[in-house]
């Protein structure tokens, strides 16, 4: 059995470098404590080798939010894949939906995952539709934004090296109770293999880890890995939650189930 991946994504929090410190020392307690599962915890950059640091033993790892697809040149306000290497960072998130709200476009997630890859981390590879309709052409809009999002890398670094996470645009930010049923959650995942087994072959679609994100909650993190079918979980604001975090990592054990 592979191992579950759960990712948290701080986005722009916390607000100081101590309570960085507090929640990621607490998660990684949790962690230690829980067999078969991989945790990365993305932070800020300005929490990113802080936190390397205290990842240094154990099975937390740090990643970074975002990249540039240069090492280096004259690009304000970016960070290259060598800086975040060279920070501690061993994940890299790439086309998360939030930046492509912002214009990031596939063709740029592309480079940026090349970049990654080249560089030694592994890459997270963001896709997911901004609505969903009841005919199913978000299948097509999916099946683009994938493909192109892969462009530029090889089979071996998408064997060895990448990570798709699912983030349906329309999902995030709801309630438990509003979320995404995990047989739709599994019938997504489906796709998404059929499409890396055409386009890559039916060992890299077997292999290759597929992340959930989208109001995961303590609620229903469980359900949607076993039953919808991914190999862990994208994890937004609960990751700043010790306490429900924690839940979320314990709740990828086979036989955990929430009452």
């Amino acid at each position: 059995m592979k191992k579950k991946i759960i990712v948290g994504n701080w986005k722009m929090s916390p607000a100081t470098p101590e309570e960085a410190k507090s929640i990621f020392l607490k998660i990684k307690r949790s962690a230690s404590r829980v067999r078969g599962v991989s945790v990365v915890i993305c932070p800020s950059d300005v929490h990113l080798m802080a936190l390397a640091k205290l990842s240094s033993k154990g099975n937390v790892r740090v990643g970074v939010q975002n990249v540039f697809w240069e090492d280096k040149g004259s690009f304000t306000g970016q960070i290259s894949p060598a800086q975040a290497w060279n920070a501690g960072a061993r994940y890299a998130l790439v086309g998360h939906s939030e930046k492509r709200k912002l214009g990031e476009t596939s063709a740029d997630a592309a480079k940026k995952l090349f970049a990654v890859i080249r560089d030694g981390m592994t890459g997270i590879i963001c896709v997911g539709e901004d609505t969903r309709d009841k005919d199913g052409n978000f299948f097509a809009l999916l099946k683009d934004q994938l493909l192109a999002s892969l462009a530029h890398i090889s089979r071996h670094m998408l064997l060895h090296s990448t990570i798709v996470a699912y983030e349906p645009v329309w999902e995030i930010g709801r309630s438990d109770l509003q979320a995404m049923k995990s047989r739709d959650v599994h019938e997504t995942a489906i796709f998404i293999r059929k499409v890396i087994n055409d386009a890559f072959g039916p060992d890299i679609a077997r292999a290759l880890p597929i992340l959930y994100g989208g109001s995961v909650s303590p609620e229903n993190a469980h359900s949607i890995v076993y039953e919808g079918g991914v190999d862990g979980l994208l994890v937004g604001r609960q990751s700043l939650e010790p306490q429900a975090f924690s839940v979320i990592i314990k709740s990828m054990h086979p036989r955990h189930a929430r009452k």
